[in-house]
């Protein structure tokens, strides 16, 4: 674990840095309290401080202010060092926002625990930021494919669709639906079924720009988002896709299989709404699929 000691106090900043390496940390040091502030405000601060109560430039009341006003989502541990022992001082700097106080001269023993009191509660803090993550991740992402579900894929849209409004940029958005792939589910199984849908979001991952999205909209279907500039042929990107599309081979537990797609495009227009869009693409998709499938009509 890096622990920040912050103490202007020679001795006791020697015997803590001591101990603490002694028992394995890794250990920053500063003299004042504007000093563990400037440290404090790095991306890859520690994420535990012992902080001395006095200290010049900036004293340890203050730095535990500071930190408590920082918009993060790991607030360091924060024990205060000090030599004052009344109650009132003591309630001061836990009311500030330290976690926890040692009083000096420290006892060895005492340090020991309250540090590992102070890392069980990173451990856990951690814990449940990653359990967050994951949570947030699974809220918006396809469980089998990991793109994007339907919910977040229109999310991104509506945001796109006000971007392109501000800026003036075209919004071309394709719904795709894989040719005949309840014959695929027949044939082969649901599971080979699977493979195939994970083998075209692989490819639709390959193919897209960085700012384009994708995702997928349910059974076989997926929507792209591709913002453009006014002027771009923002259809021959579809046609390209969907060529790439047939010419793919997808490894599946069956075997090497291929696949070909319908896409329906439709490009967004000033006040256009997301229902609208869906319902261009859509009904463009369908016409696909009604002049023979594996090409691109645009609504």
């Amino acid at each position: 674990m890096r622990i920040l000691i912050a103490e202007d106090d020679f001795t006791s900043r020697t015997i803590l840095v001591g101990v603490l390496k002694k028992e394995g940390h890794e250990v920053m040091a500063t003299v004042n309290g504007a000093e563990a502030w400037d440290v404090l405000r790095q991306p890859d601060a520690p994420a535990l401080i012992i902080l001395d109560w006095m200290m010049p430039e900036m004293d340890g009341l203050e730095v535990v202010r500071r930190v408590r006003a920082m918009q993060t989502d790991r607030p360091p541990y924060l024990i205060m060092l000090t030599s004052k022992g009344e109650k009132a001082d003591i309630i001061a700097g836990l009311d500030a926002g330290a976690n926890d106080y040692l009083s000096k001269p420290f006892d060895p023993g005492e340090l020991h625990a309250r540090i590992a009191v102070g890392l069980r509660m990173v451990e856990m803090q951690d814990a449940l930021i990653e359990s967050r993550k994951i949570l947030a991740h699974q809220a918006t992402h396809d469980p089998l494919t990991g793109m994007l579900n339907r919910r977040a894929i229109l999310d991104r849209l509506r945001k796109e669709l006000a971007r392109a409004g501000r800026h003036g940029d075209v919004l071309a958005v394709g719904m795709f639906d894989i040719d005949h792939f309840k014959q695929v589910n027949d044939t082969y199984g649901h599971q080979t079924g699977d493979d195939v849908l994970c083998g075209l979001t692989q490819i639709l991952n390959e193919s897209i720009r960085e700012y384009d999205s994708v995702g997928r909209m349910g059974g076989e279907e997926f929507l792209v988002i591709t913002p453009m500039k006014p002027g771009t042929n923002w259809i021959s990107a579809f046609d390209r896709l969907c060529a790439k599309i047939a010419e793919s081979n997808i490894t599946t537990r069956s075997g090497v299989l291929s696949i070909t797609v319908c896409i329906g495009v439709a490009c967004a227009a000033a006040e256009t709404t997301v229902d609208e869009i869906l319902e261009t693409a859509d009904t463009a998709m369908y016409q696909a699929k009604n002049e023979g499938r594996n090409r691109v009509v645009s609504g």
